[in-house]
């Protein structure tokens, strides 16, 4: 295969990736993801503090679902 076949390929396999997260988007209530805040990871976050992005805690996450 040539470099300009794998960079199409490639290019066409990313756009997919992007379409699928934009039609996710469109179709989730009000376009958010669920359980985005670091602190619903107990794997991240072993000591319970706040998510340093939106500093809400990890109660507070766990009872918007």
């Amino acid at each position: 295969m040539t470099f300009s076949t794998i960079f199409i390929i490639t290019v066409v396999m990313i756009s997919f990736v992007f379409a699928g997260i934009g039609i996710k988007i469109l179709l989730k209530k009000d376009g958010e993801f669920a359980g985005t805040c670091a602190s619903q990871n107990p794997h991240l976050n072993k000591e319970g503090e706040p998510c340093g992005y939106c500093g809400k805690s990890v109660e507070e996450c766990q009872n918007e679902n």
